[in-house]
């Protein structure tokens, strides 16, 4: 069987399409997303590459109230911290930022890394176990991409503590807190540029800043 896409530029342009337009949004409509496209998108992120086919990631959606207030003040928390220790020089520009959809989104969701898991049987981990929560960004990342090329934006939330969160979701003692992604129709509408760019917090570095050959 051929490679469907051995040296398909048609394909490749619409790839780098989505990744151009694949931004970090923290503004959602209140639209509900419809639940066969998030089951499609989170089928894509299930195919995902993980170290030894472990497959080690742990999609939570959190609907409770109350479970949410308790990572939205963790949020709170962190993020007075985040400002108090900023330079004074960026703080009044931090404080402007929009920096999370937990408010906004209509769907909030946990991530997390099963560091047991029996899957894979420990191939790579044994000798990097980080490679674990690698996978499951690689995780995140298929759904990021998946849910832009159906008009849908995600934000992740970093800004958070891990252990609030583990607690608030009543994960397992043995699932490490990787991400809290928000998922919603972005308002307004995605932008081609990154909105930390677009508001003066940082630049896009050029590629031969970060490429280096030996």
């Amino acid at each position: 069987m051929s490679d469907p896409f051995d040296h398909d530029d048609e394909v490749f342009g619409a790839f780098a399409q989505l990744v151009r337009w694949r931004r970090d949004i923290r503004a959602f409509r209140p639209d509900p997303v419809d639940e066969a496209t998030l089951r499609q998108c989170l089928e894509l992120a299930h195919l995902a590459p993980s170290v030894g086919l472990s497959q080690p990631w742990r999609f939570v959606r959190v609907r409770d109230r109350e479970r949410l207030e308790r990572v939205i003040a963790s949020f709170e928390r962190a993020n007075a911290e985040a400002l108090a220790a900023t330079d004074e020089e960026d703080r009044a520009l931090y404080a402007r930022l929009k920096l999370e959809g937990l408010r906004d989104a209509p769907v909030q969701m946990a991530v997390f890394s099963d560091e047991q898991t029996t899957s894979g049987r420990k191939l790579g981990a044994r000798t990097m176990p980080q490679t674990r929560a690698y996978s499951v960004v690689c995780a995140i990342h298929t759904l990021w991409l998946a849910l832009r090329a159906r008009g849908l934006g995600l934000g992740w939330v970093s800004i958070l503590e891990p252990e609030a969160v583990h607690a608030a979701c009543d994960a397992p003692q043995a699932w490490r807190f990787i991400a809290w992604l928000c998922i919603g129709h972005p308002e307004p509408a995605a932008n081609e540029t990154p909105e930390l760019q677009r508001k003066g917090w940082e630049r896009r570095l050029p590629l031969d800043e970060v490429l280096k050959t030996l």
